[in-house]
């Protein structure tokens, strides 16, 4: 199944964000390339010759609408005049350098006919892996000022409700996922978890033709828009109108948290949806200290709607996990490039060294500020949940976990399968993504192209570990111990062993992602493609990089 959220990228405030755009791909020579007018601006344009690469920092904002304005922190952009032509040497030049895989890339000639963006999409390899899916699924682009504006915060515009396509073609079954507090989907009880959308704007939600509508009603662009929902709540056959307005809310990026008491100890239970926004640090530190003094024996980190974000992040919830013992002398992760670049960072020039096991806060928030030790619960397990939405972070907590021999127990479906990561890069107004590097683990293992899978799974695709199949339940609330997943990680806690429920769910059917499934016309449209991508993300820099 796909999930995909409302929330579109506006507002808020990032002190080092500079630093992910500053990330420019590209070394060499400053010095003009053959065949390149040494002026941006003038008459001459860059020559193309097959197989020859100048580069990259040579083409460097010189854009065909320079921009007069300033980045979010003030700071005015390095834009000068050029051209179309000028930026797509820049792309081609700067995935040749950057690119995992550039040997795989058509060498397409720049002064072709394309625009900047469909030019920036053919610069990707073709090939697939075990399970037939394209290798590279996250090759994407966002304007650069709504990327500023998302990693600050997590504030965008939007209802507070994300959503899940269950069926992607007709008849749909979109239901709602999860919604955040103190949002317009959550006043009044307006939306809830499993809540099926039926209409929108009077467009039919299940059978309708007209996507345009559809995705204008739940991708709404910006605050102030309202829409209308004809919805049905879990356990009813009625049905009710809902009228929303959009309005910024910020992801909190720890939703839920509890602890629940068993017969032989405390479970502690955090529902984490985040790790790209700067109060995600300090929110799950937070929630890893109260599991500490709450003294739990168990652990349950639902990631299964947690598409990624800040690496460091990651670092720190895996050493809070498995406490000093278990990460003394061990690495959290270690970064491979591509071929040309086996010792130095060919986006930051820096000698690759490896992520260690963070035991400090980071700075990401001015309210929590660097230097702050992380409390661990020091457990020899986890119980992670979940789903084809668990990616990049995410998993790269499973694997960090597991390259120390911490017990990782997964319960629900197979992972979106990405321990690969870029760098966000500006050029010309626009961020590009392109698969830069892959990540391994204290034992050097990093291949889950598939994903991680529970060993049950019926499939003999992804990376088996212990664990169990379950279905992600819409008809319970997140943290209630009758859902699912949930209860599924607390019956293989007592029991050691799947219930009877659970295999019958390895036959469920796993959604294609978005970025192949043409029947998911709701998906297609390119703004909302470039915003789920966002979510699958794993983003380097932190505060310490300044």
């Amino acid at each position: 199944m796909t999930r995909f959220t409302s929330r579109l990228l506006t507002t808020a405030a990032l002190t080092f964000s500079a630093s992910l755009l500053a990330a420019c791909g590209g070394g060499g020579s400053s010095s003009a390339p053959v065949g390149v007018a040494p002026t941006p601006g003038g008459s001459s344009e860059p020559t193309w010759t097959a197989g020859t690469y100048a580069p990259a920092s040579s083409f460097k904002n010189q854009c065909a609408s320079p921009r007069t304005t300033n980045d979010i922190d003030g700071n005015p952009y390095p834009d000068m005049a050029g051209s179309t032509t000028r930026e797509k040497f820049w792309l081609r030049s700067w995935t040749d350098e950057t690119y995992l895989w550039y040997d795989e890339v058509p060498d397409i000639n720049p002064g072709n006919s394309d625009d900047r963006l469909t030019y920036f999409d053919k610069l990707r390899t073709s090939a697939t892996t075990a399970s037939g899916t394209n290798k590279d699924q996250f090759h994407f682009t966002i304007p650069t000022d709504e990327y500023e504006q998302r990693v600050a915060t997590g504030a965008s515009a939007g209802y507070g409700a994300d959503f899940v396509l269950i069926e992607s073609s007709p008849p749909r079954d979109i239901r709602v996922a999860l919604v955040q507090p103190d949002s317009p989907a959550a006043a009044n009880n307006n939306l809830l978890r499993g809540t099926e959308i039926l209409e929108i704007d009077g467009e039919d939600a299940v059978n309708g033709s007209n996507t345009n509508v559809l995705n204008a009603g739940l991708f709404p662009s910006a605050a102030g828009e309202t829409h209308t929902f004809l919805v049905r709540d879990v356990g009813t056959q009625a049905t009710r109108t809902v009228t929303l307005t959009s309005d910024v809310v910020a992801e909190q990026p720890v939703n839920t948290t509890k602890v629940i008491d068993t017969p032989t100890g405390k479970v502690g239970y955090i529902l984490f949806t985040t790790f790209g926004v700067s109060t995600a640090e300090q929110q799950i530190a937070n929630a890893y200290t109260n599991m500490k003094n709450a003294g739990i024996n168990d652990l349950v980190l639902d990631l299964r709607y947690n598409g990624g974000g800040f690496l460091a992040i990651a670092s720190q919830i895996a050493y809070m996990t498995a406490g000093d013992a278990r990460t003394a002398n061990a690495n959290f992760e270690t970064l491979q490039f591509n071929d040309k670049h086996p010792t130095v960072n060919p986006v930051t020039g820096r000698t690759i060294t490896p992520t260690p096991f963070y035991k400090e806060s980071l700075g990401f928030n001015d309210a929590f500020p660097e230097g702050r030790d992380l409390d661990t619960v020091d457990l020899p397990r986890i119980f992670i949940l979940s789903t084809d939405n668990t990616c990049s972070a995410s998993e790269a907590v499973i694997n960090g976990l597991r390259g120390i021999d911490v017990e990782v127990i997964l319960i629900g479906s197979k992972t979106c399968g990405k321990p690969y990561g870029f760098y966000g890069t500006d050029n010309c107004g626009e961020t590009y993504f392109t698969i830069q590097f892959r990540g391994v683990n204290n034992k050097n293992f990093g291949d889950y192209a598939d994903g991680f899978a529970p060993n049950n799974a019926s499939s003999a695709v992804g990376e088996k570990i212990t664990g169990c199949v379950a279905s992600d339940d819409y008809s319970s609330q997140l943290g209630d111990e009758t859902e699912n997943m949930l209860s599924t990680a607390l019956s293989f806690r007592a029991n050691g062993t799947c219930p009877a429920s659970s295999a019958a769910t390895a036959q469920a059917k796993t959604q294609p992602r978005f970025e192949s499934d043409p029947a998911a016309s709701l998906l297609n449209d390119e703004r909302v493609r470039s915003r789920l991508a966002l979510e699958n993300n794993r983003i380097l820099d932190t505060p310490r990089n300044q």
